[in-house]
């Protein structure tokens, strides 16, 4: 399985409906507002998806993604303590998983991942982390272990950084905070994916 090398994660339906019309073809839906608003969001967020031919990934809410006829899900360690894997993989639908150590790993490997991520490589400024930075060595060692799975990276990623990513073992950038932070979204995704036509 193959997946886009760079793989925005977005907070909500009105930006994804802003950035994939760029030239995304792949994004995660991050929503963490208000839970009445989920299934409303990952229908937006579908929809502008399809128009355009780009993967909607769903993070955390599996049920409702599997209600909105989602097909892929991203769950972090919390949540896959409470998901029914089972009835996420009965739906056929794929299942990208996070990553920081060796248990961990092993535990995603088990339930036979469309993609894992390791995560933070560098310091981000998106939310307090109870781990420390991964660092870059860590992706080789992870892609060692995995194959032909796709590894994803994420966690401090800017464009200057991508050769180092991918040196590493790294099959898809991840990127949060450089491009909801930023003061032109817009102008920022163009950057990121011209920046990524240097790696096909």
């Amino acid at each position: 399985m193959t997946l886009p090398r760079f793989y925005p994660v977005l907070p909500d339906a009105a930006m994804i409906a802003r950035l994939v019309p760029l030239g995304l073809r792949l994004v995660q839906l991050r929503f963490k507002g208000d839970p009445a608003a989920i299934p409303t969001q990952i229908a937006q967020a579908r929809s502008v998806c399809a128009r355009h031919g780009a993967q909607l990934v769903v993070n955390d809410h599996w049920q409702a993604a599997l209600d909105q006829g989602a097909d892929f899900i991203h769950l972090g360690q919390a949540d896959l303590d409470t998901a029914d894997t089972a009835a996420i993989a009965r739906a056929g639908a794929r299942l990208g998983i996070s990553t920081h150590d060796r248990a961990e790993l092993d535990r995603a490997l088990a339930l036979s991942p469309a993609y894992v991520a390791l995560g933070p490589i560098w310091p981000t400024r998106l939310k307090e982390m109870p781990w420390r930075p991964q660092g870059p060595e860590k992706l080789t060692r992870w892609k060692t272990r995995i194959g032909d799975i796709p590894l994803v990276a994420i966690g401090g990623l800017t464009p200057e950084r991508l050769p180092e990513v991918f040196a590493a073992g790294a099959d898809v950038a991840a990127v949060v905070t450089d491009l909801v932070a930023a003061a032109d979204p817009e102008a920022q995704t163009r950057r990121w994916i011209q920046a990524m036509r240097r790696f096909p």
